[in-house]
């Protein structure tokens, strides 16, 4: 088991007198998968913005790599190496690859791009990813697959050197194909020693590519688990009640019990 590159710690979070996370514990790993389950309202949502510095935690803590950090917006969190891809991508249709890799964060004089630096870097990027969908670099998105888009807004999460990326439903609306393209991208990810983080409602995609599940019930994290140590129902059972035999929440004291 590798060592814990981003954890959290009794962290919690509340929206007005709504509390949405309720001292959550995560761990991601460096070389692993880490799928975060749960049904809609769980706080799946809430806990990436926590990571990725959108919204502040209200108590507990965050480590990196052992340590203490502090994330009060986006850039903090890109500082230390955490990239998020939502499920929108935030691509520009109208811009090529290149231009959407380095958006906002374009190489060369004011004046004057880079582009030839930036089109190399590009191409690594994405050979290094052993992406071999995408024919060239200046196809504009617009022109671009569900699949090509979601492996270009990945290749932009890894461009910057990034030690843990969080990818909010990745398979979301793909077909069979592109699922298979997008999965294959996951794994190589964390071959290449990231922490990745998966957010999916898709079992399958989820028992396919995690090393562990980790699975939030209204705002709690109920377990966390290697995938091999649990089965497809004891999941589903930890999303939809929070508990599954020994795993999760503690079952309810008995009626009278201790009367």
């Amino acid at each position: 088991m590798s060592e814990p590159i981003l954890q959290l710690r009794a962290v919690s979070k509340s929206f007005g007198a709504v509390r949405v996370l309720h001292d959550v514990d995560f761990t991601v790993r460096a070389g692993e998968v880490t799928a975060l389950v749960g049904d809609n309202g769980a706080g799946k949502s809430t806990l990436v913005k926590c990571v990725a510095g959108i919204h502040p935690i209200d108590g507990g803590e965050i480590l990196f790599n052992g340590e203490p950090v502090t994330i009060h917006a986006p850039a903090d969190a890109s500082a230390l190496g955490i990239e998020v891809v939502y499920q929108d991508l935030a691509l520009a249709d109208n811009l090529d690859i290149v231009q959407n890799m380095f958006l906002g964060r374009e190489r060369g004089k004011p004046w004057l791009l880079d582009e030839s630096d930036m089109e190399q870097a590009a191409r690594r990027t994405l050979a290094s990813l052993s992406v071999r969908t995408v024919t060239s670099v200046r196809m504009p998105v617009a022109s671009l697959s569900g699949g090509q888009r979601q492996t270009v807004a990945i290749a932009k999460a890894v461009l910057w050197d990034s030690k843990v990326v969080l990818l909010d439903e990745p398979t979301a609306a793909l077909g069979v194909a592109q699922t298979r393209q997008v999965l294959d991208l996951v794994r190589r990810l964390a071959e290449q020693g990231l922490g990745v983080v998966l957010i999916s409602h898709n079992m399958a995609d989820v028992f396919e590519v995690a090393d562990r599940i980790a699975t939030l019930y209204l705002g709690r994290m109920v377990a966390e688990v290697p995938t091999k140590d649990v089965t497809h129902g004891q999941v589903v059972e930890l999303i939809t009640a929070g508990r599954s035999g020994e795993l999760g929440l503690a079952r309810p004291e008995a009626a009278g019990a201790g009367r």
